[in-house]
């Protein structure tokens, strides 16, 4: 069985860091941000287990984690995960590029 590594793109640490950020401002308080943090690091952490679980894409290699309102793009390779980004799907979906 292969064992996986987690890998985070700068773009995915970024967009992560400001959807966080966005909540800590919006609600004066870093309650909801530390337990959505945690929803996402438990929820991609299963990958390392179970890294089909996500959704086939258009892009052969890429995958879709649904995380609440949001969805975790990430690429499989012989060892390890690669996350992409985080994008709201409450956005247009022109804006995923």
């Amino acid at each position: 069985m292969v064992k996986y590594k987690l890998v985070w793109s700068n773009n995915a640490k970024i967009k992560l860091f400001e959807i966080l950020e966005f909540y800590r401002k919006r609600n004066q308080s870093d309650t909801y941000s530390k337990k959505l943090y945690k929803k996402f690091i438990n929820e991609v952490s299963v990958l390392i287990k179970h890294p089909y679980i996500g959704l086939k894409t258009d892009v052969i290699s890429v995958r879709g984690l649904i995380i609440d309102h949001y969805i975790v793009f990430y690429e499989l390779s012989e060892n390890q995960i690669y996350i992409l980004v985080i994008w709201d799907t409450r956005q247009e979906p022109k804006h995923l590029k």
